[in-house]
């Protein structure tokens, strides 16, 4: 259910799923790149994972762009997807 602690709520952006979907890829693609910006800082940055950090970013990018064509239902089940991607992400 959107707004409990395990969903967040996009409801109230407007846009309708399609810009719902959006936002949440957006929101992922910003702590990867937040995530990368912080590993290089470190004092001795592991380019690993910077590396997968890098490949995830990727990933949610091409997602991103490919949005506009999917149909209502492949649209969903990105949004869902990434929701849940960015709760992992922020609980590690």
């Amino acid at each position: 259910m959107p707004g409990t602690p395990d969903e967040p709520d996009f409801s109230g952006l407007g846009g309708g799923e399609d810009q719902q979907a959006d936002d949440i890829v957006r929101e992922v693609v910003g702590w990867y790149n937040a995530a990368i910006v912080a590993e290089r800082r470190a004092p001795v940055p592991d380019e690993e994972r910077i590396g997968k950090l890098k490949a995830g970013r990727e990933d949610a990018l091409a997602d991103q762009a490919r949005l506009p064509g999917v149909d209502p239902e492949e649209e969903a089940r990105i949004a869902a997807a990434y929701a849940a991607r960015l709760r992992e992400l922020n609980e590690s």
